[in-house]
């Protein structure tokens, strides 16, 4: 908790609380049902809330708006993003049936109110976001193509809506095609070893590739 709160100080009470419960749920959860490595739940703050918080430092969300979290997992960056985002909405979306489980048990137990959860392939989704968030679920490429058409047209953010995607290491040749993809190194916000080779890609929906 110490490491979220010197990233973001401005925390409200019931997000402290729900920051805190986080670990327990997902520390009781993941030895039901392994949806975090063992080494990783010991840094559960550092490999995953934080990684997934981010997003929130390339682009905070309004009240109102609308996410999609592709291949949600465990619940990362969903999970994290509601709870620093109470008023926007969130859809997380997986196609394995366990995660999804654990995905709703720790969101019933922190009390969100801002997360629908589904699962199935995105590709089945039909709704319309401003934002598609998810942690390097596939290639560049790929992800465009399962999320085409799910991009709200008309953007409110500082951001063009498209998605917002957590990818690690070199990306130069996995983002070649797209001229008008912006990378946001995870070093510049966050000091720790972890992201000295993690970035945020935003990718605009109406993107000019080569």
């Amino acid at each position: 908790m110490e490491l979220l709160l010197h990233y973001f100080p401005h925390l409200s009470d019931t997000q402290k609380d729900q920051f805190t419960q986080l670990a327990e749920l997902y520390k009781d959860w993941n030895l039901k049902i392994n949806v975090v490595s063992r080494k990783d739940i010991d840094e559960l703050y550092l490999r995953h809330v934080l990684h997934s918080l981010g997003i929130a430092k390339v682009q905070s969300f309004l009240p109102g708006s609308r996410v999609l979290d592709v291949g949600t997992g465990g619940g990362f960056p969903g999970i994290p993003l509601a709870i620093l985002f109470p008023e926007t909405q969130f859809h997380l979306v997986d196609s394995i049936g366990k995660k999804i489980k654990v995905v709703e048990e720790v969101s019933t137990g922190l009390g969100l109110q801002n997360i629908k959860v589904t699962n199935a392939r995105v590709e089945t989704v039909t709704d319309q976001y401003d934002f598609i968030v998810s942690r390097a679920v596939a290639q560049m490429e790929t992800f465009v193509h399962w999320v085409k058409g799910r991009i709200a047209k008309e953007s409110k953010h500082e951001l063009k809506n498209g998605i917002l995607y957590l990818k690690g290491g070199d990306l130069s040749e996995e983002l070649a095609k797209y001229k008008t993809a912006k990378i946001y190194p995870l070093a510049d916000y966050f000091k720790e070893d972890f992201y000295e080779t993690k970035s945020v890609v935003h990718l605009p929906m109406k993107y000019k590739s080569v």
